[in-house]
């Protein structure tokens, strides 16, 4: 009976779990990713509803000082999204790296799967043939002694 073991069966269980990791990786960067942009999005919409809010007001405001605060807010509040921008810039590129990283994992993992697979269906075919082989010696040897 041919050798059915697979000799990189190790090296396959390795490249598994390294395909588990990058996937658990992958997930990590993807929900930090949509938790930053989701919080960059509610900051945006609070910052249009404080905008009109303020065009509102601007009437009622009757001291320099106020109006003063409030374009100190404001622009405290664009810096504030400038970096939640760049933030949520930087969590997608790691987002996609680690894509990448789980693509590359994946892919390995599946060449060594196709040879397994490949040795797998060549041992059958050997013991088939062998099989076969084996069958007709015996039918050889019965009609030698049949005759």
């Amino acid at each position: 009976m041919p050798d059915i073991t697979f000799k990189l069966e190790q090296v396959l269980s390795y490249r598994s779990e390294m395909e588990k990791l990058r996937k658990q990786e992958f997930a990590v960067a993807k929900r930090g990713f949509e938790v930053a942009n989701d919080e960059l999005l509610r900051e945006e919409r609070s910052v249009e509803e404080l905008t009109l809010e303020f065009s509102r007001q601007q009437q009622k405001v009757d001291c320099i000082d106020d109006i003063r605060l409030y374009a100190d807010f404001f622009a405290r509040k664009r810096e504030e999204l400038k970096y939640h921008k760049e933030e949520v810039e930087q969590l997608n590129m790691t987002m996609n790296e680690r894509r990448a990283d789980l693509m590359e994992a994946s892919k390995d993992k599946q060449v060594l799967e196709s040879l397994k697979e490949k040795k797998k269906r060549e041992a059958l075919q050997e013991l088939r043939l062998k099989e076969r082989n084996f069958l007709d010696e015996i039918s050889v040897q019965k009609k030698v002694d049949s005759q």
